[in-house]
């Protein structure tokens, strides 16, 4: 019976990042096309607007992790924030893809920026607690690579999803025939398309977040955090000196995965000339990443995690670097095998980066005398947020300058098409290069120095389970 519970409580934990990555997809994968081709947002805005929110998360979201450190309820510190961020983020989720008071000019301008810093916030109402939850069920490390992996291949199945059905929906629900390159008609998803979509998500972020908190329990308790304070919590961060590398090398890795999924759209529309190819192309995605998540473990059975992080990364500017060979000579069987291999890396590096940050945690204790969990892993989300800015600004800066038009589709010019496959297939490889040799310089907790860590974070966890019991 103890066993069943067990697996109940790390698959119904699990569960939960299914709907937030289908809210996350969507944001990532479909919003830029969405403000640039329905909406006809121009790049100059989107620009303006992508920093200044990051500004303010920066901001709120060590501000959330903060008080979720000293929240105290029956469901516990995590839960009740997993579930009431959960619903916010669905709605702003429709309504960011959805312009319901009919807008234009400065008014839809105003409108955008505010849907869009509300679903930064509402996104962080919900993720940095459930990530957060990661070291409240157990402290052994084996354990929580367990639970960690678990979380991840439900992740990856929710961006599975998301990258592959969606397409396949807005294609289904509702398209616009417009005249492509050589007057055929070619169709391309409307208005209609991304706010029924973006709907469907929502309703299946809740669904999917209930079922994650009502199976779900604490079972490592730690003491509150000090009360909200930015400089305090600043201090935090810049104490913790491995968190920065973290947050450096696992910033600029996630970018360049981000940048293929938002310039995924553009690609098989603007050059390809069919958005339904999407689906392939991301089923191939897919597989890799379910391979990727059966990797990890087989990986850290022979080798060092940092060992299996490293090839990670090296499997991933491998993939990509056919990837591009495929795209420029147009050979797309190349391209999905390519992208195959690419996500085997790109999956198994998720997963490890979750286990690393467990373990900046726990270094953050020794370090700095007391734990700062929901602080540590606010940090999680704000660099996702800072990985889909520099996508974003890669992103439309590439558009600007190439001339890219989005009324135009399949006919814009050439200048647009090859700036789409070079932000598809190039940069991602350089950015995993550049994020390899920062983790193997810079980050060093592994070998015989983080065995020391945990055995001290053990240590200290018993003298408070003494403490707490009246036991010398």
């Amino acid at each position: 019976m103890n066993s069943l519970k067990y697996i109940k409580s790390k698959l119904g934990y699990g569960v939960g990042a299914i709907g937030l990555d289908l809210s996350y997809g969507m944001f990532y994968s479909f919003l830029a096309k969405y403000l640039t081709d329905v909406l006809g947002m121009k790049a100059s805005f989107l620009l303006i607007l992508t920093p200044i929110a990051r500004l303010w998360d920066g901001i709120n979201d060590p501000m959330m992790g903060t008080i979720v450190d000293n929240t105290h309820t029956k469901m516990g510190k995590y839960r009740p924030w997993i579930l009431r961020g959960s619903i916010l983020n669905a709605i702003v989720l429709v309504f960011l893809f959805s312009n319901p008071f009919n807008l234009s000019g400065v008014a839809l301008m105003a409108y955008v920026a505010v849907m869009y810093v509300a679903w930064g916030m509402s996104n962080t109402l919900a993720d940095i607690p459930y990530w957060s939850m990661v070291p409240s069920f157990t402290r052994d490390p084996e354990e929580r690579s367990l639970v960690s992996t678990v979380a991840r291949v439900f992740s990856g199945l929710g961006q599975g999803i998301v990258s592959i059905l969606a397409p396949i929906v807005m294609t289904a629900v509702s398209v616009t025939t417009v005249m492509g390159e050589n007057g055929e008609a070619v169709k391309v998803h409307d208005a209609r398309s991304y706010v029924i979509c973006a709907a469907i998500c929502a309703i299946a972020l809740v669904f999917f977040s209930s079922v994650s908190v009502a199976t779900t329990k604490e079972t490592v308790t730690t003491e509150a955090g000090e009360k909200f304070s930015f400089k305090r919590t600043f201090e935090i961060i810049k104490a913790n000196d491995q968190l920065l590398v973290f947050m450096l090398f696992a910033m600029i890795s996630n970018a360049g995965w981000y940048l293929t999924s938002g310039v995924a759209t553009y690609y098989f529309d603007v050059v390809v000339g069919d958005p339904n190819k999407q689906a392939t192309f991301s089923t191939s995605q897919a597989v890799g990443s379910v391979v990727g998540l059966l990797m990890l473990p087989v990986l850290t059975k022979i080798m060092s995690k940092r060992k299996a992080y490293q090839t990670s990364l090296v499997l991933c500017a491998v993939g990509y670097t056919g990837m591009a060979i495929g795209a420029f000579t147009q050979t797309f069987i190349l391209m999905n095998i390519c992208y195959c291999i690419g996500a085997i890396g790109m999956s198994s590096m998720f997963i490890a980066q979750t286990i690393f940050l467990a373990d900046v945690v726990d270094y953050g204790e020794v370090k700095m005398g007391f734990r700062a969990e929901s602080i540590t892993f606010s940090m999680k989300g704000f660099l996702q947020k800072m990985a889909y800015t520099i996508q974003t600004i890669i992103l439309f800066v590439s558009l600007g300058v190439s001339k890219y038009d989005g009324s135009l589709h399949n006919a814009n010019p050439e200048s647009a098409k090859l700036a789409i496959t070079v932000m598809l297939t190039v940069i991602p490889p350089v950015l995993f290069v550049i994020s390899l040799i920062i983790f193997s310089t810079k980050f060093k907790l592994h070998g015989e120095y983080m065995e020391s860590i945990t055995a001290q974070v053990t240590a200290n966890a018993l003298e408070r389970e003494k403490a707490a019991n009246g036991e010398e």
